[in-house]
C-alpha cells in the first residue's frame, strides 16, 4: 500500500492510532496514550517557545528509505516548509523530528 493510499481510504480515517507504513507497505498501527500525547505536546510547546522562525507540527508523514513514518513532533524551517507544504508525506528530511518513546514502544 502506498502513504497516498492510506490518507485516501475511508475506513482508515479518525482512527484512534498512530498509523504508519513499513517497507513491505503494510500498515502499522500504535495506540495513543494520554501520556504520549501529554508529551508530544509539552514538546511542541517547547519548540515553540524556543524557535520563534518556522513550523511546529504534531503527526508529521516523512518518506524514508523504508516506508513512511510519521514522526511525533517536527519543526522545519520556513524554506523547507515552503518545499513540502502541498505534499501528502514531507520528500525531505525535516531539520528536528521527534518521536517519544514509551514503555511497550519498540526500536522498530
Amino acid at each position: 500500500m502506498r502513504w497516498e493510499e492510506v490518507c485516501e481510504h475511508k475506513q482508515l480515517q479518525d482512527l484512534p492510532f498512530k498509523i504508519e507504513l513499513n517497507k513491505w507497505g503494510q500498515i502499522v498501527m500504535s495506540p495513543v496514550k494520554i501520556k504520549h500525547s501529554f508529551y508530544q505536546g509539552r514538546i511542541q510547546r517547547l519548540l515553540e517557545s524556543l524557535l520563534n522562525i518556522g513550523e511546529v507540527m504534531p503527526e508529521c508523514a516523512i518518506n524514508t528509505l523504508d516506508a513512511v513514518k510519521v514522526a511525533d513532533v517536527v519543526w522545519c524551517s520556513e524554506e523547507r516548509f515552503s518545499q513540502i507544504e502541498d505534499e501528502v508525506s514531507a520528500s525531505i528530511a525535516l531539520e528536528i523530528c521527534v518521536e517519544v518513546k514509551l514503555t511497550g514502544n519498540t526500536l522498530e
